[in-house]
């Protein structure tokens, strides 16, 4: 099927592993012109490496003939985008913006929780998104085919007592998102929520990890005790995959998905309890 991706170009924030590499290498597919960035250039370089079999030629990241570039960036910075933006426009005008880039943050019982823990949280993980999205509206708004794409989270709309400021940096980019969805229609500009849950992710794993120290137990019996005790809606009974994220992800950045705004897409295995 031609998803109708050939030529156009991608910026995806957390491109250097989970979900965001996984949609990287979709879009690549496809034949997408795709640049990753997060804040680490020596991890991005790793992922970039590990993409090159997709897009059959040498990856160093800035060739102007490879259709993939590495850009590292830091979102809680605005001249960090500035720059993001410069290096972004020598490779041309963007039509696909993917905002994948997330922490877990502060957690604990909420009036443990000070102001540094709610401020890391929500400058990563809704301004982050906001800054960048800032920095490139032009681009995807008059672009032919603007994409815009944030990733947020069943916690979203079933917030969990232990995570409230990612709660509520996810509730806001669903707003963030309808918002422009209205305000950018008429300029073609296509904006659409992703909302995972329990992917098998760097940060799933560093979550697993702590609770399986924490209890005394293997990796495998904390993830399998976690969805028993506190994902028991999710009726596979497993982590989702990232590939199975960025199947969605890609169809909303494609021609298929040419009547599709203003829309929040669960990939969360029945993890949301309710209907709407």
């Amino acid at each position: 099927m031609d998803l109708g991706l050939s030529g156009r170009t991608a910026l995806i924030t957390g491109g250097d592993s989970g979900i965001g590499l996984a949609t990287a290498r979709m879009l690549l597919a496809e034949g997408a012109r795709v640049i990753i960035t997060d804040h680490d250039q020596a991890e991005l370089d790793r992922a970039a490496a590990s993409l090159a079999s997709v897009d059959g030629q040498p990856v160093d990241g800035f060739s102007a003939e490879s259709r993939l570039y590495a850009f590292a960036a830091d979102i809680t910075r605005p001249e960090s985008i500035a720059t993001l933006k410069e290096q972004v426009a020598a490779v041309g005008r963007l039509d696909i913006l993917v905002n994948s880039a997330g922490i877990t943050g502060a957690t604990g019982a909420f009036h443990e929780i000070g102001d540094d823990g709610w401020e890391e949280t929500l400058s990563v993980d809704l301004m982050g998104p906001v800054r960048v999205t800032r920095a490139f509206i032009d681009d995807l708004r008059y672009s032919g085919h603007g994409r815009l794409i944030f990733l947020t989270s069943e916690n979203a709309v079933q917030p969990y007592p232990e995570e409230v400021p990612y709660d509520a940096a996810k509730a806001a980019l669903l707003a963030v998102s309808k918002a422009l969805s209205k305000q950018y229609g008429s300029d073609g500009l296509l904006v659409n929520c992703v909302s995972p849950a329990f992917i098998r992710t760097p940060m799933t794993d560093a979550m697993m990890a702590q609770r399986a120290e924490e209890l005394g137990v293997s990796t495998l019996d904390a993830v399998e005790s976690f969805l028993a005790e506190k994902r028991p809606n999710i009726e596979l009974k497993r982590r989702g995959e990232p590939d199975e994220v960025a199947s969605v992800i890609t169809f909303l950045c494609s021609d298929r998905a040419s009547f599709v705004t203003g829309s929040d897409y669960r990939v969360d295995a029945g993890s949301v309890a309710a209907i709407n």
